[in-house]
């Protein structure tokens, strides 16, 4: 079986164990968490050495088989799931200990994680609809893990916004494949001139991934349920799974939409990422829990994705503007996982995340607040962390580009990032009597959210090798 397939079949194979033999789910995780990311570092050899391959599945050509295609940007994003997966599953196993809800989360925390591997792997657009409705599926039941009143309300919006954006998704490949008769990226890439079906097409599909990518003013629904989820799917839904639906948006652009959408679509998505930033950041200034400051956070930080758009289309920076909204994609990743882990473990210390109570918990958290720290300096854009360079390569493509308005935006959100961080930190590093009747927080815990943190700041040291990854397969 070839690298790709057990990219897909690894965790998919760890879910089914876990659910025939629930006593060893957390070893079979574990073990996937310590398998899957040596895979993708094989894949990523083979790609850097090798250039772009892709597999069929059964030996099936298209258009009539499964093909999984693997490039630099696919690759990469194997990488950073694989890394944020590997890093939260340690956390999760002291997290969920002694819960009856571990025998449920485990199977799911798997088949969410091959979901995620197949939906970057998908070479056609169908494959792309089964695999996001998959996530979509197994992250809803994730969030409702919780059991709690809230967290049941948030699933069932979740799910029902989830299903509206696969319906739209799913329309828009019916329109594509009566216009070329294929579903097939590649095909549909050298298909002949745009035709009213394909911008029809675009359309619907491009409000279904804005949808799942909660995308301002469709956000409504990621507040309350990556606030009311469990810490470690809180990290997950953030980091990755709503990355996954502006992953297939920037595939389809670059591939099939770009030549024959006129350029107000790009600004117009400019323009909503606009309105994410400024509104997210408002609301997590205005919040008063701290997992609800941080889901509003990525709220605003989804903005600064759909920037890329109407930076892609400068001459001469095109390429510069896509560098920067996914190297902004996997410094968020790694960052906003560790922020969601330390406010997990608050909750598990003190039993609650309201803001305005959690007055010098340094004392008892340090390495949860360092992390926290760490990660602000990436969300905030501070170098050295990935944060910078995405927000570097993004000012550079708007003032070279001649449009300075995006610059003062990205500096604006900046700024705003720092208010409601320093607003959580001016009460964690307050002085306070001695807090009494809290638990101690484990380890493990502690040191995963800072593991991730400081992967935030990694990236900003060796930009030259993720852009040299990016480029291979020449996506863009």
């Amino acid at each position: 079986m070839s690298l790709p397939a057990w990219l897909v079949a690894l965790p998919l194979l760890a879910a089914g164990l876990s659910v025939v033999v629930p006593r060893c789910s957390v070893w079979t995780a574990l073990f996937s968490a310590s398998t899957t990311p040596f895979l993708v570092v094989c894949l990523g050899r083979e790609i850097f050495f090798h250039g772009s391959i892709e597999i069929h599945v059964g030996g099936w050509q298209t258009p009539l088989g499964i093909s999984l295609y693997a490039d630099g940007l696919s690759t990469a994003m194997l990488g950073v799931t694989a890394l944020v997966f590997s890093i939260i599953t340690f956390y999760a196993r002291p997290y969920f200990s002694g819960h009856a809800v571990a025998r449920h989360f485990w199977p799911l925390w798997l088949f969410l994680w091959s979901a995620l591997n197949a939906l970057f792997l998908s070479a056609d657009i169908f494959n792309l609809y089964v695999t996001l409705e998959l996530l979509g599926l197994s992250a809803v039941a994730l969030v409702a893990l919780s059991q709690t009143g809230d967290s049941l309300t948030a699933a069932m919006r979740y799910l029902l916004v989830s299903l509206t954006g696969s319906l739209m998704y799913l329309m828009g490949v019916a329109f594509l494949y009566a216009a070329n008769g294929t579903l097939s990226l590649k095909m549909l890439a050298i298909a002949g001139p745009a035709s009213p079906s394909v911008v029809t097409a675009f359309a619907l599909m491009a409000a279904g991934l804005m949808m799942k990518s909660a995308l301002f003013p469709m956000h409504f629904w990621l507040p309350p349920a990556h606030a009311n989820a469990p810490a470690p799917v809180s990290a997950v839904l953030s980091a990755l799974v709503v990355k996954a639906s502006f992953y297939i948006l920037v595939r389809l652009w670059v591939m099939l939409f770009e030549p024959s959408i006129p350029a107000i679509a790009a600004q117009l998505l400019g323009i909503l990422g606009m309105a994410a930033i400024i509104w997210g950041s408002v609301q997590a200034l205005l919040a008063e829990r701290l997992k609800l400051l941080v889901a509003y956070s990525t709220v605003a930080q989804i903005g600064y994705l759909f920037l890329v758009f109407p930076l892609s289309l400068l001459p001469q920076v095109g390429k510069t503007a896509w560098h920067g909204g996914l190297y902004f994609l996997f410094s968020h990743a790694c960052a906003k996982s560790a922020v969601f882990l330390a406010a997990g473990t608050v909750i598990h210390t003190f039993g609650h995340d309201r803001i305005n109570e959690l007055h010098g918990i340094v004392r008892r958290l340090p390495v949860s607040m360092f992390a926290f720290g760490l990660a602000g300096v990436s969300l905030i854009g501070l170098p050295p962390s990935g944060g910078f360079i995405a927000k570097w390569l993004y000012l550079n493509a708007s003032l070279s580009g001649g449009q300075w308005w995006w610059s003062v935006l990205i500096i604006l959100g900046g700024l705003m990032s720092t208010a409601y961080i320093f607003r959580f930190f001016s009460r964690a590093f307050s002085h306070s009597e001695e807090i009494v009747g809290v638990r101690p927080a484990p380890r493990g815990m502690e040191w995963t959210a800072f593991t991730l943190a400081l992967c935030s700041l990694i990236l900003g040291l060796i930009p030259g090798s993720v852009i040299k990854m990016l480029e291979i397969g020449n996506p863009f």
